[in-house]
């Protein structure tokens, strides 16, 4: 059974109001100022709502799944909130970071551990990540613009460096 099944995972259409904020959030000032603050609203969101919801789900009508790794240099289990693209049976993420110059210290953990947990709404299922390829990275970042125009946009910004995708299937 994939991911997919096991999380009930669906999603919708962006509305217009979301659409909207979403156009916004591709800019480089407004990627630079979520890095900082998205991740802490979106854990209190699904904190408050019992894992039913994120602030980006609900305000940008965004997937949004939470991760969990151990870290790479602590050794703790390190919880991010990130931006999921149905892929077949599965899920990629993509080490995107707003296109911001660094490589998110996610992508770090799940190198040194490919162990990890994943929720969404109410349900978790423990993953093991593997690397996309060539072909699969292409094919999740066109999900991903299909989702999120602004992937094409933290891309561009951050052609510097390379853009790790994950595949995240059912341990």
């Amino acid at each position: 059974m994939g991911l997919l099944t096991q999380l009930d995972f669906t999603t919708k259409p962006a509305n217009a109001f979301q659409r909207r904020l979403q156009g916004a959030a591709s800019s480089a000032w407004a990627g630079s100022m979520l890095s900082r603050t998205l991740s802490p609203l979106d854990r209190a969101s699904f904190r408050l709502t019992h894992g039913r919801h994120t602030a980006a789900s609900v305000l940008a009508g965004l997937p949004v799944i939470m991760l969990t790794t151990t870290g790479a240099k602590t050794g703790r289990d390190r919880t991010m909130p990130l931006l999921s693209v149905p892929i077949d049976e599965n899920v990629a993420v993509i080490g995107s970071n707003f296109g911001g110059a660094s490589t998110p210290g996610w992508v770090h953990n799940l190198e040194a551990n490919p162990s990890a947990t994943v929720s969404y709404r109410d349900r978790e299922v423990a993953v093991t990540a593997r690397q996309a390829d060539g072909d699969e990275i292409e094919r999740a970042f066109d999900l991903a613009s299909a989702v999120y125009g602004a992937f094409s946009a933290y891309r561009e910004r951050a052609a510097h460096r390379e853009i790790r995708v994950f595949i995240l299937e059912p341990a």
